[in-house]
């Protein structure tokens, strides 16, 4: 990833598939995002949540608001979609909705952060021929 092209954002099931929004409307993809960066939403021990969450999901993604028509790049998108399905869990638990601007900086931007040091670093390392080895095994040093 460059820093200078738009991200594409999807929600995964309990399975691993992704859901997503563009402007041919949802998808659930199997395959195409093994180099993604993933923000955990929930969890371990929200067992009742984990349990629902496929359900929720998919009755969430076949609503009229997620058709293809409704598509518009910068106010109906893959983020619109992902942060209004976030919202719609919240309001079923009970909890406050969170902003795009709240949920960007708690959820989204950390891990972004920790992505681009490793890209950073990693262009570096390859920009300079440099490779790495492991340490030889050091259990049996005193």
């Amino acid at each position: 990833y460059d820093g200078k092209s738009d991200l594409h954002v999807g929600i995964t099931n309990s399975n691993g598939v992704v859901y997503n929004y563009n402007e041919q409307g949802i998808h659930r993809a199997e395959s195409g995002w093994e180099q993604c960066i993933s923000v955990p939403l929930v969890q371990p021990d929200m067992f009742g949540l984990l349990q629902q969450w496929d359900e929720l999901l998919e009755e969430f993604s076949v609503g009229e608001a997620w058709l293809p028509h409704r598509y518009e790049e910068h106010n109906h998108n893959c983020y619109t979609y992902a942060l209004a399905f976030i919202n719609s869990v919240l309001t079923a638990q009970g909890k406050r909705q969170m902003s795009k601007s709240e949920f960007t900086e708690k959820f989204v931007i950390p891990q972004t952060k920790k992505a681009s040091k490793y890209i950073t670093l990693h262009q570096e390392l390859t920009a300079n021929d440099f490779y790495i080895v492991p340490l030889p095994n050091q259990e049996n040093r005193c």
